[in-house]
């Protein structure tokens, strides 16, 4: 295993020895005696910044964030239990080690877990037949559904592709109708686990199976069925420890985030048993299937009947939020936040914990860099989050806690949750950061090709720039953008990696297929913390509100294009002009700053410009937040009603349409809020009134 080739290394006496030496040469040459990283600096020059930050790069290690993946992945660790909070400690406990101030902020949230679950399938030519869950021999939590109400349920199997309403009017055209029955529905296609069962509840179904294809893929996937993010106890405010408000359980605001019908994931071995006894009509062509004579398959209803019994436990449990700080010295008050989650169904080796051993090692190569004279212009800020994988709950109530200083403060925030799940780059960010996270991946060396940067193989993979955008709700930056309009960077190596949320996600699976030499790891590790110091320590934030303006244009069209003339988008498209322009005018007034020698006013007039830059994002914020969904602030990036909906953006215009197409009223007014929207991050922009 690459941990023990690693440890054998080191522990050779002539290795130790030389490591030593490099160390004490590598200070010797690189110390400032002028700078203290426990004394106030200010001024320091863009060289030798520049310096720290390539000396931050060298500082790559496999064998470090091997390690801290294998500690890691011990046990599972699942929010609100035992082996919880033991990985709550090693984070902790490893912030200590190095020297860097800590913190853990607790919270008393409802969780949910299984107790007793069972399947019987009554074949017609088999008779009865209790079905497991493949993954025996394994001492983890059983496979469920948070949330998941408890109950029994009876009722032919029916087989409804991916559970969006597409699936269920292609299901009524043949006639088939799924009230009484339990629906059997695979994974994907942008539905999430809790949109799928609301669906099948909304159709009639008693109850709903879930599971994931692909020729790979092992074991049951686990997840959660909740709407909305955080303590579904305290929706808007956070659920502290003690003297905290908290809705009763059965309280309607609280009701309405779990759907009333049970349901359970199951392999895909046992969904191939089931659907292959099913008949009725064929499935339909496009409904192609990745089972074995998966084309054969018929969708029901029947005459396969499913006997389904769910008994879960809810209860108020503590979770545990664990800081790093470092201090800024010249802008204490600004902060740059690198969060990722600690929490994990099974073991968790690609989820979450290849982003926690990458944020331990960038911890760890920050340490080092303030043991050589550094210390960050703004405050850095690295964040262990609890419970994320039952609905963001750690990150949402420390953001709810946090509110005020957050909407004031933060600069940005990176995120990474599962660092490495495969090969290939892939990064979603606000627009005014893709410059910089661009220019960032030219400086990092690929991990899959020698002698190339990772911005070069990804470029060439996607042939061109390809960054995402942040609309979903499946990671920890969604409180920060889309509540409190933080700008925000997801990041990760691979995609659907085969034993997503089953205890298969394991140390050996990393090891085995993931990335055996940990070099991906390292190379997340390097642009994420990069990244941070940019953010961190350039004297102008490096944003560029121009991409902003061009994205948002083309968003324009496309909907302009689907609406096809029955509204006016003129207010937006006069609002992304006004933005353009202001960018263009921002861009030219830093660069003149960046040009001139420093002086009291000039770092004043640095500073006025920085929190223009900032403060930008959050004028895309609207009190009366999305229609349908008033948590969700923000009107450009958010999550849609419609769990299939094809639109990414605008989600507030997504939900009138999806409401009724012809309500041109409705659709008007949404578009004026966006064009309004818009309007306020321009004038924040230009930091003037009109």
């Amino acid at each position: 295993m690459i941990h023990q080739l690693f440890s054998s290394i080191f522990r050779q006496p002539i290795f130790t020895f030389s490591f030593i030496v490099f160390l004490c040469i590598f200070g010797f040459f690189t110390f400032d005696s002028s700078l203290n990283y426990t004394t106030k600096k200010t001024h320091k020059s863009s060289s030798s910044i520049f310096h720290y930050h390539s000396t931050f790069i060298s500082l790559s290690s496999n064998y470090t964030v091997s390690e801290y993946l294998r500690s890691l992945t011990l046990h599972p660790h699942l929010a609100g239990t035992q082996e919880g909070y033991q990985t709550t400690q090693y984070v902790k406990t490893h912030f200590e080690s190095l020297g860097l101030d800590n913190k853990v902020s607790e919270y008393k949230v409802l969780l949910s877990y299984p107790e007793f679950l069972s399947l019987t399938a009554y074949f017609s030519n088999l008779g009865s037949k209790e079905i497991g869950f493949s993954e025996v021999g394994f001492d983890v939590v059983k496979p469920y559904h948070a949330y998941s109400p408890s109950g029994m349920a009876v009722g032919k199997a029916v087989f409804a592709n991916y559970g969006r309403e597409e699936d269920y009017h292609e299901l009524e055209v043949l006639g088939v109708n799924v009230s009484g029955c339990v629906v059997i529905v695979r994974r994907g296609e942008g539905m999430s686990r809790g949109g799928v069962v609301r669906v099948a509840e909304a159709r009639g179904a008693v109850a709903v199976l879930t599971y994931t294809e692909g020729v790979y893929v092992k074991g049951v996937e686990r997840g959660t069925v909740m709407k909305g993010l955080g303590d579904p106890l305290s929706p808007g405010w956070a659920s502290v420890v003690e003297g905290g408000e908290r809705l009763g359980r059965n309280d309607k605001e609280v009701e309405d985030r779990f759907p009333k019908i049970p349901s359970m994931p199951i392999s895909i071995e046992t969904a191939g048993v089931i659907l292959r006894s099913l008949e009725g009509p064929k499935l339909p062509e496009k409904w192609e299937l990745a089972l074995n004579n998966g084309n054969d398959v018929r969708i029901g209803p029947g005459p396969t009947v499913l006997n389904y019994t769910f008994q879960g436990e809810e209860k108020i449990a503590t979770i545990y939020d664990v800081f790093a700080v470092i201090r800024g010295s010249e802008e204490p008050d600004r902060y740059i936040l690198l969060g990722n989650h600690r929490d994990a169904w099974t073991f968790g080796a690609v989820d979450p914990n290849s982003g926690t051993a990458a944020l331990l090692d960038v911890a760890r190569r920050y340490a080092m860099l303030m043991r050589l004279g550094w210390s960050p212009r703004r405050t850095i800020i690295l964040c262990s989050w609890d419970a994320e994988e039952f609905g963001m709950i750690g990150s949402t109530e420390w953001v709810e806690l946090n509110i005020m200083n957050l909407g004031s403060k933060a600069v940005a925030y990176l995120n990474v949750d599962c660092a490495v799940q495969g090969s290939g780059l892939f990064a979603s960010a606000t627009p005014q950061l893709d410059d910089l996270l661009v220019e960032i991946m030219k400086k990092i060396e690929d991990p899959d090709a020698e002698a190339k940067t990772i911005f070069e193989q990804w470029f060439a993979r996607n042939k061109g720039i390809n960054i995402q955008r942040l609309s979903g709700v499946d990671s920890d930056f969604a409180p920060f953008l889309q509540h409190v309009g933080v700008p925000s960077v997801d990041m990760y190596y691979g995609k659907d990696f085969p034993v997503y949320h089953t205890a298969f996600d394991s140390y050996d699976w990393m090891i085995t297929h993931g990335d055996p030499l940990f070099k991906r790891h390292a190379a997340v590790a390097g642009l994420w913390g990069l990244l941070a110091l940019r953010l961190a320590d350039d004297t102008i934030l490096p944003f560029n509100y121009s991409s902003y303006a061009i994205q948002l244009q083309e968003y324009t069209n496309i909907l302009s294009d689907m609406l096809d003339g029955h509204v006016s988008f003129t207010p937006i498209t006069t609002s992304v002009k006004n933005l353009l322009a202001v960018a263009q005018e921002v861009e030219e007034e830093a660069q003149k700053l960046r040009m001139e020698e420093t002086s009291t006013d000039m770092e004043l007039r640095k500073r006025m410009l920085n929190d223009r830059l900032m403060l930008a994002e959050r004028g895309f914020l609207d009190a009366d937040g999305l229609l349908g969904n008033r948590w969700f602030k923000h009107l450009i990036y958010g999550p849609s009603n419609k769990c299939d909906s094809k639109l990414s953006f605008f989600p507030s215009i997504a939900n009138a349409i999806s409401e009724s197409k012809e309500n041109e009223v409705a659709i008007q007014h949404e578009i004026w809020r966006v064009a309004r929207a818009i309007q306020r991050a321009v004038d924040a922009l230009k930091g003037d009134f009109r």
